[in-house]
């Protein structure tokens, strides 16, 4: 009787051992690749952006030289009161030569006047207004002239390229994109010249300013 007890006994603690086994298997197998993952820097996106250490995603800006498209514009007149003209509101104004320039960051919108005894035309702007601005113009390429229609009539653009003045502090210089439009009227002429970096996308401000030129 005492070799059955003995029997039993012994198959009951080989039944315990082979059920405490199988748990240690199966535990192991399951817990340290789940943490592992959660943790490691190489696995998915979720897993490194999560938590409360993560960075927040940055803020979207506007490239470099790129008008906010919410930019207000006021209204312009210069002594004389011989045209109006909008230009963004909040710019920086100077004076300089007898023009007048309104600068922000890397955009600048010049307006000159001068007498002229005949209209300029795209053969003028191109003998004439060309090599002087080659002259003046770092690095100045790509002339390209054209009549084209603004609200106030016709005008003669100007399209070239050429480098800024280097920035006083960082001492960097940017490639701009010049729009140079020639408006006349009874023996006056008004050269609007706007300017940012090449790569901005500056096409819709552009034409808010130079439809808004109107003779008064």
């Amino acid at each position: 009787m005492a070799r059955v007890r003995t029997v039993r006994s012994l198959g009951v603690v080989g039944l315990v051992l082979a059920a405490a086994v199988t748990a240690g298997c199966s535990g192991s197998s399951s817990g340290p690749p789940a943490a592992s993952h959660a943790s490691s820097g190489s696995g998915s996106g979720s897993a490194t952006t999560t938590g409360a250490g993560a960075a927040p995603a940055p803020t979207e800006s506007n490239p470099p030289g790129d008008i906010p498209d919410n930019q207000a514009y006021v209204v312009f007149r210069p002594s004389g009161g011989a045209f109006t003209v909008k230009v963004p509101e909040g710019w920086a104004r100077t004076g300089q030569g007898g023009a007048t320039v309104f600068t922000d960051k890397l955009n600048r919108v010049e307006i000159a006047t001068a007498s002229a005894s005949s209209a300029p035309t795209v053969t003028s702007v191109g003998s004439e207004v060309v090599p002087r601005l080659r002259g003046q113009v770092p690095k100045f390429d790509g002339p390209k002239v054209s009549q084209v229609n603004r609200h106030a009539g016709s005008a003669v653009l100007l399209k070239y390229q050429g480098d800024s003045a280097a920035d006083p502090v960082t001492g960097k210089v940017v490639r701009d994109a010049f729009e140079r439009y020639a408006f006349y009227r009874q023996g006056h002429e008004v050269d609007l010249t706007l300017s940012g970096p090449v790569n901005a996308d500056n096409v819709d401000p552009w034409r808010i300013v130079t439809d808004s030129f109107s003779w008064k």
